[in-house]
């Protein structure tokens, strides 16, 4: 039994639960930064950084979007790896534009940006919105290729 733990020749039976936990997890923490800059967009908005030269107004706007919005659509995994993009964006460019690559200013979003990453890599696991959807193609394209 330690030997299977230790060294396992498969995924576990919880590995989409785990999947799912960290969706929860690390969705709502970011969606608490998109709500508490949407809460303070009155006074983010005029000295909010502006990586993309296209108004600090607009860089505000972008990073509600990917902390908020793409957040919820993460937690619940659908559209999973779509909704990972401007979330990723969003890290990259509060890490190395905002905090300069620096580990020790930035490290939560390096942080962010690494779990995304690597959630990006693995997929959304079987408990998730995608996962549905998914199903639902592939029994619509068996049935089309083997009909009754």
């Amino acid at each position: 039994m330690v030997v299977s733990f230790l060294f396992p020749r498969s995924m576990p039976r919880n590995y989409s639960f785990f999947l799912f936990i960290l969706r929860i997890l690390f969705g709502a923490l970011l969606m608490m930064h998109g709500v508490g800059k949407l809460i303070d967009f009155q006074e983010l908005a005029p000295v909010f950084p502006d990586p993309l030269g296209i108004g600090s107004k607009w860089s505000l706007v972008l990073a509600i979007f990917a902390e908020m919005f793409c957040s919820i659509g993460f937690i619940l995994g659908f559209l999973y790896r779509l909704c990972l993009i401007p979330m990723l964006i969003s890290m990259f460019t509060a890490f190395f534009y905002v905090h300069q690559g620096n580990v020790f200013g930035g490290e939560l979003a390096f942080i962010y940006l690494i779990v995304f990453l690597l959630m990006f890599i693995t997929g959304p696991g079987k408990y998730s919105v995608d996962n549905v959807i998914a199903g639902q193609l592939y029994e619509r394209k068996t049935a089309q290729k083997n009909p009754a």
